[in-house]
């Protein structure tokens, strides 16, 4: 297998060490020659790639180069495959967009509702500039986004760059979610084969079956309703707030017991629970803040300080894994099924063929071959229809520069439905994100 150029677009995330780690744990499967970090953070990606250079000289020897820039030329020029993880805004506007819904009792989260409409808004602009830039400097290499919130940022990408088939959306929730599926089932995430549809943290896993066609789905859902689910993937297995959220994954599977559900849905579905559980004052944001954002660092630096890994716990998380083995199913043309983001094109023929949907798809080096999922039912259909509305609106008023496309878009949200409300929230989000999104002015 020809070696692949990869270069990680955000490379001062606190996800960028457990990605490597990952590349590492696949790297028979996608073998790597170079590796680059790009990042208009300077300070925050040279902690991270200095801890990376001590891990590749221990556990990747093979990466023949190795480098870490604020340079697009140098970051982009040559590469085989780039993947996308920035935060336009950083954690300090993640905080805002989810307090400003919480003071107006309504949802306050990164992806979900008011927060996510305004980081979905802060997002588009930079992936746009990004993807054109990648294609200046590297016009045939895969773009692989996971930059949050997916579903906004898919639809706008797919509204700038209509033919550009080598870019790809993806999600690692339904794979977070898999995992826990396979321990209470005694057995590997790669063992089992999900369908599923939906939108972006918003969808439904109608079946899941063994690489042998056994369907595991009865089996799996018993066990969550007589027994619970956790979160077992080690990036967040150790966190409360991640094992409420599986925890409610029992209420949603006994209140629709229909199709077993993406996590998320838990904000659309009880959003008055939602917010009762959220403290305005230590919101999800200044969790991580405090939290995971220093412990990430504090272990750079103890790696840089010893010069050496050996004393570190270090592990591959299913994020890192599965977005490593969708790259190397793209490489190597080998049809393998991933849950990947990609237009409707009547994958679900009821509903519109221009939505950006969340579909198994076989992943080959001419892209996505996504699968038919069939009619779905009315209550999910209507569901979809108005969170699509909404993600719609939302791309819509970013090129128009519109007030009103976004109340509109707010009012169809589950998570805010109220127009007054709506209203309120639009006028303060704006305001405060009034230096990202200039055409609102």
């Amino acid at each position: 297998m020809k070696p692949q150029k990869l270069t990680i677009v955000g490379g001062g995330s606190t996800y960028t060490l457990g990605m490597i780690n990952s590349l590492i744990a696949e790297k028979e499967a996608f073998p790597l020659s170079k590796i680059t970090f790009y990042d208009i953070d300077e300070q925050r990606q040279a902690s991270n790639a200095k801890a990376t250079e001590i891990l590749l000289r221990e556990a990747y020897p093979e990466v023949e180069e190795f480098v870490y820039t604020t340079d697009k030329e140098t970051a982009f020029s040559d590469a085989d495959f780039f993947f996308i993880q920035i935060r336009t805004g950083g954690l300090a506007m993640r905080e805002r967009d989810e307090q400003i819904p919480l003071f107006y009792g309504c949802v306050g989260q990164e992806t979900c509702g008011a927060g996510g409409m305004a980081y979905g808004l802060r997002s588009i602009g930079d992936m746009i500039t990004l993807v054109n830039d990648i294609r200046h400097f590297a016009p045939d290499a895969w773009i692989l986004n996971y930059t949050n919130p997916a579903a906004i940022v898919a639809e706008a990408l797919q509204r700038e760059f209509p033919h550009d088939n080598r870019i790809l959306n993806i999600c690692d929730m339904p794979a977070a979610i898999m995992v826990s599926y396979a321990q209470l089932l005694g057995c590997e995430i790669w063992d089992l084969v999900p369908e599923y549809f939906g939108l972006n943290h918003f969808g439904w896993f109608t079946k899941v079956r063994n690489r042998e066609g056994v369907d595991l789905t009865a089996e799996i859902k018993r066990i969550i309703l007589e027994e619970g689910i956790s979160a077992v993937d080690p990036e967040i297995a150790d966190d409360p707030s991640w094992q409420a959220t599986f925890k409610n994954m029992q209420t949603m599977l006994k209140d629709n017991p229909e199709y077993l559900p993406n996590t998320y849905l838990q904000y659309y579905l009880y959003p008055e629970k939602m917010v009762e559980k959220e403290d305005i004052a230590n919101t999800r944001a200044r969790q991580v803040i405090n939290g995971r954002e220093k412990r990430v660092f504090s272990l750079n630096e103890r790696i840089i300080s010893a010069g050496t890994t050996a004393n570190e716990h270090l592990h591959a998380d299913i994020h890192g894994r599965y977005m490593v083995r969708v790259a190397a199913s793209l490489a190597y043309n080998r049809g393998e099924t991933y849950l990947v983001i990609v237009p409707n094109d009547g994958a679900i023929p009821n509903i519109q063929n221009d939505a950006m949907v969340e579909v198994p798809a076989a992943l080959t080096n001419d892209g996505p071959k996504r699968f038919a999922v069939g009619t779905i039912p009315t209550f999910q259909k209507a569901l979809i229809e108005g969170q699509l509305g909404y993600e719609k609106l939302v791309v819509d008023a970013w090129f128009s520069g519109d007030r009103q496309t976004l109340v509109n878009a707010l009012t169809l949200n589950r998570t805010v439905v109220d127009v007054p409300k709506a209203q309120q929230i639009v006028d303060e989000l704006l305001r405060v994100n009034g230096d990202y999104l200039p055409q609102f002015h």
